[in-house]
């Protein structure tokens, strides 16, 4: 028997744990889909109705949906200088990406909290602003969307990033000295070489960071308040207040299949960008 034949049953069982984390995958979502569409023992579209009924409802939607959009292009947008940073100063980047990952090392309610510390009324934030006498009464930065972008911005950054320097990492160093030698400036550079190359990390990152708040809890509950509620937040709700499970269902199917379509409108967004740009 050969190494290759002897290495073969190996092989196959390296595929098991993906085997069985699929396995999980599709049964979970096998019981999301009979249990939104189950109703006393039968099939039924009253949830779906209940939802797509309701105004409340389709205000927690249309916040949601623009929200985690803004929440994904300002990350990016901030998230583009520092990987910028990062690329070009190669002797540093390994310090300095633990910089921009120790965040992660800290739990998601202990960072949560400590905007709560920054934008209450009376918080760091406010004080400061009314001690510089900018302002007479504390402004409103939290129990609302700016709260919940402001802290879903600071959460997600950390994915902007290293997606964007990943795609930077792979631009080749010669192409950037020739385009010197053919006489183009640094901005022109830029223009036409590095941001076109770097822009499929770019919209990694834009659809990553739109999937990762369009179904975030645990943030707009504590920045949202129960008056500013994500779709994410209303599925908790039903689950852990009112034991709806299949209401919450029929909240995640709806919630999955916005996802879907707004990751294709953004794949097909990206390759007509990508496509003028060539």
């Amino acid at each position: 028997m050969t190494d290759t034949q002897a290495s073969s049953p190996a092989k196959a069982l390296l595929l098991v744990p993906v085997l069985v984390l699929l396995g999980m995958f599709f049964a979970a979502v096998i019981h999301l889909f009979s249990s939104g569409f189950a109703d006393d023992g039968g099939w039924s579209l009253r949830y779906f109705r209940q939802i797509l009924s309701r105004a409340d409802y389709h205000v927690v939607f249309l916040r949601t949906i623009l929200s985690s959009l803004l929440v994904a292009v300002l990350s990016v947008v901030l998230s583009y200088p520092i990987a910028l940073l990062l690329w070009r100063l190669d002797r540093w980047r390994n310090l300095l990406l633990i910089v921009v990952l120790v965040p992660w090392l800290v739990s998601l309610v202990v960072r949560t909290y400590g905007w709560l510390v920054l934008l209450g009324p009376k918080g760091v934030i406010n004080a400061m602003l009314a001690w510089l006498g900018v302002i007479e009464a504390p402004l409103s930065l939290m129990f609302n969307d700016l709260g919940i972008i402001i802290g879903l911005t600071h959460v997600l950054i950390p994915f902007a990033v290293i997606s964007i320097l990943s795609s930077l990492l792979d631009i080749e160093g010669n192409l950037e000295e020739a385009s010197g030698v053919l006489g183009a400036a640094g901005l022109q550079t830029f223009r036409y070489i590095v941001l076109p190359l770097s822009l499929p990390g770019a919209f990694t990152a834009l659809m990553v960071i739109f999937l990762a708040s369009i179904g975030a809890i645990v943030t707009p509950i504590l920045l949202g308040g129960m008056s500013h509620q994500f779709a994410g937040s209303q599925i908790y709700q039903e689950v852990m207040y009112t034991f709806n499970i299949n209401k919450a269902a029929a909240w995640s199917i709806c919630l999955l299949s916005i996802s879907f379509l707004s990751l294709l409108l953004l794949k097909l967004i990206e390759r007509r960008l990508l496509a003028n740009l060539e």
